[in-house]
Order: C-alpha cells, then sequence, then structure tokens
C-alpha cells in the first residue's frame, strides 16, 4: 500500500478515525481477498454516523478510489444487493 486515506484529524476523534480506515480497510479486502456482506456493511453504516452528509462521503471515497483504485461505491451497492453472509469480492 503506496498511499494514505483520506481522513479529517482536526475534525473527528482517535475512535472515529479507526473506524473510517476500518470501512477503508474493508473495501480494499473485498478487492483483495473478499470480505463478509455483513461486515462491510456494518462498517458502512459505522462509516454514514461519522460521515452523514452526502457530498462528504463522495469526495472522501472519490480521493479514496483516486488513490488506491478501490471504489467505496461499488463496493457498497454490491455488499447492499447481496445476500446476508455472503462473500463480497471485488476482483
Amino acid at each position: 500500500m503506496s498511499y494514505s486515506y483520506p481522513i479529517d484529524e482536526t475534525y473527528w476523534s482517535k475512535e472515529e478515525i479507526i473506524d473510517v480506515v476500518n470501512f477503508y480497510s474493508m473495501v480494499e479486502q473485498a478487492y483483495e481477498s473478499g470480505v463478509k456482506q455483513d461486515e462491510l456493511l456494518l462498517a458502512y453504516t459505522r462509516f454514514k454516523q461519522i460521515v452523514p452528509s452526502k457530498s462528504e462521503e463522495k469526495q472522501l471515497c472519490s480521493q479514496f478510489e483516486k488513490e488506491s483504485g478501490y471504489s467505496c461505491y461499488r463496493t457498497v451497492n454490491q455488499a447492499k444487493s447481496a445476500a446476508s453472509g455472503e462473500k463480497i469480492s471485488m476482483k
């Protein structure tokens, strides 16, 4: 990994930063090895509690995709349409 996660250190607490990084990490796992649907959606729910603004979410996820090549949007959409407990793989 030769990129950094888009985080807001000025407004987010240490716990919130950890939770946002966890969400980005789950998206990475979906591309690299697969991740359980329910775990990804739980991480996304927590991400949305920290980043409730749709425009801020789009900005952060766009920045993450530009850095990593991994799409939060496509990954979460696939997880939402998958059966509960199914493994999400974006390969």
